[in-house]
């Protein structure tokens, strides 16, 4: 039961009873919002409906905030209703309502949340997609935990979900991963190697180069580079694609797709393909670029060259697609990728990229908007920087890597679930510092570990009552049939105001792509449920356990069990364990 989703539908209904000529402007309607008011003693619900609606009736808002009202006088969910300010519509629900809601929970168990808000429109969304030249460090990690917790949200709210990898294996870079594994496998035939500059210097290579003599002995030895670089190349980027499979594997992540960018390029590609289509579509043009304001960039050219016309689409400025050298430049792969994912008949792509990407977004949403015939949009979301922490100080940094703290490095110092909800307990586009000695703390302070804390202490108090009350039953029936008038107290009523709130956080965080939303409704759940259990060590009116009510008792452990399942269903939603003890 959600009960913001049940009064927009009961406010929409008297909007329309009152106001008919308003039934077929849905789009006007649709901006109609119930939500918690600002102040919880302005009461429990309050809606926007009148201001919405007011100028285009040409009435006062006050004045249709009472025509609204009006309708409400008799229903028997509604205890009062209030207008405040210049036309808010405050309710305030009977308790039997909360009630209803904590049956719900009870009734839809781990669906208690789960909506139709995408109503399985496609959605694809490429995460991760670091180059294939090393193992994962902790600037990928944010944007892998970020875009698997938006993949679940979204697929839990509704919609048909692809979650993808794009390999960057067609750049420059590559070439300068094989030959440094070939300089690996030198050393592996037993000579002394120094690594230059710009090469890759990390240990994990070492075992490529192993790998590299027991599959080609040293008959590369004697080859010019133009006869091995392809095998090597083939070789370290298979393995490179392992090492990074079985890094996301340490954070339970699974990509759906791994796209090969090589097979954007060569002749009758997707490149070529797309540019041709462009061309035809009017969208290509040759043409010189005003030179960018400020200091040149390195790779502008004053040229003739061939041009998208990325402005008619919204973007700052016209994009290049072919380098003076004839070669494609990175945007012209761009646009054929997203061609691919619309052609695969995605509607909403959503990109996430690391914060050195900042300035991507304009010209990916106007790609999107171009090769779709604007049927499709893009939805660029950054990851900021991580900021390593022991005890405030900065962390040194990974051998292993050769300049990087790893993926690994973190999930095995603090496991997986700290790293989840630690990466998911701050929005993506703003920095976070991630202190090592924190979130192995077991504190309040530690978030992820007080979210846990309150659901393991559920399944004490579950095993208290078992032990106090030894012939009480606690089935799932016998919850199902309790007594839920008896929880009358301000501090019930309260939890389950928030428990019911948890349709909408759902709603909202994937609407907004925002899975962070998320973590902190966790959180906040948290708070109110320790704090009503401190209560009850002060006063045993209000403890969950009471030995001389069983009614009362069972009554409130059918509210601590909607605690468990909505603290189960928002951590498994965030890719993190619900555990039943705490060492």
């Amino acid at each position: 039961m959600d009960v913001f989703a049940l009064f927009e539908g009961r406010v929409t209904d008297a909007l329309i009873a009152s106001f008919p000529e308003l039934a077929d402007n849905r789009e006007l309607l649709g901006r109609v919002v119930v939500e918690p008011p600002r102040d919880a003693a302005h009461g429990d619900l309050s809606t926007n409906a009148a201001m919405v609606v007011a100028k285009p009736l040409g009435k006062n808002p006050r004045e249709v905030a009472a025509a609204i009202s009006e309708r409400f006088s008799g229903d028997a969910d509604v205890a009062s209703v209030e207008i405040a300010g210049p036309g808010f519509i405050n309710f305030r629900l009977q308790q039997s309502v909360w009630h209803k809601v904590l049956s719900s929970i009870a009734e839809r168990g781990d669906d208690f949340g789960r909506a139709d808000v995408g109503q399985g429109e496609k959605v694809n969304v490429e995460y991760v997609s670091a180059n294939p030249t090393g193992p994962m460090h902790v600037g990928h990690t944010r944007g892998a935990v970020y875009g698997d917790a938006l993949a679940s949200l979204l697929a839990y709210a509704g919609y048909q979900v692809s979650k993808e990898y794009y390999i960057n294996d067609a750049g420059s870079q590559v070439d300068t991963l094989a030959r440094s594994a070939f300089l690996r496998y030198r050393e592996a035939l037993g000579e002394t190697i120094e690594i230059p500059a710009g090469f890759y210097p990390g240990d994990y290579l070492v075992p490529v180069g192993q790998a590299l003599v027991e599959e080609f002995g040293n008959s590369l030895l004697d080859k010019p580079e133009e006869a091995w670089l392809a095998p090597v190349k083939q070789h370290v980027l298979a393995a490179m694609l392992e090492l990074i499979k079985a890094d996301l594997k340490k954070l339970n992540i699974e990509h759906d797709v791994f796209f090969s960018e090589k097979t954007l390029h060569g002749p009758g590609g997707e490149i070529e393909k797309t540019l041709a289509w462009l061309r035809e579509e009017g969208l290509i043009y040759e043409g010189r670029l005003d030179p960018p304001k400020g200091k040149l960039p390195d790779d502008w050219e004053d040229r003739e060259q061939t041009l998208f016309r990325a402005t008619q689409f919204g973007d700052d400025v016209d994009r290049a697609l072919v380098k003076s050298d004839g070669s494609y430049t990175y945007f012209a792969a761009d646009i054929a990728y997203h061609r691919n994912k619309v052609l695969r008949g995605f509607t909403t792509l959503i990109d996430v990229l690391g914060a050195d990407h900042a300035g991507y977004a304009k010209r990916i949403e106007a790609a999107v908007k171009a090769v779709s015939g604007g049927k499709a949009s893009a939805d660029v979301r950054f990851c900021q920087l991580v900021k390593l922490l022991r005890n405030g100080e900065p962390v040194k940094m990974s051998k292993r890597s050769g300049d990087l703290v790893t993926l690994a490095d973190v999930v095995e110092e603090v496991g997986v679930d700290a790293t989840r909800f630690m990466l998911l307990f701050r929005r993506n586009d703003a920095p976070l510092d991630f202190d090592f000695a924190l979130v192995k703390e077991q504190s309040k302070d530690n978030p992820v570990f007080y979210v846990q804390y309150a659901h393991a202490r559920t399944f004490s108090i579950f095993r208290n009552a078992a032990r106090d009350l030894p012939d009480l039953d606690t089935s799932d029936a016998a919850l199902a049939g309790a007594d839920l008038s008896l929880l009358a107290t301000g501090d019930e009523i309260e939890l389950i105001r928030l428990l019911g709130s948890w349709p909408r956080q759902v709603a909202a965080a994937a609407r907004a792509h925002e899975p962070h939303r998320l973590a902190f409704y966790l959180h906040e759940l948290a708070a109110q449920f320790h704090a009503f259990w401190g209560k009850g060590k002060e006063d045993p009116s209000l403890r969950f356990v009471n030995d001389d009510d069983p009614k009362l008792t069972l009554a409130r452990l059918a509210l601590v069990d909607g605690v468990r399942r909505v603290l189960g269903n928002g951590l498994d939603l965030l890719g993190v364990s619900a555990p039943q003890e705490l060492s």
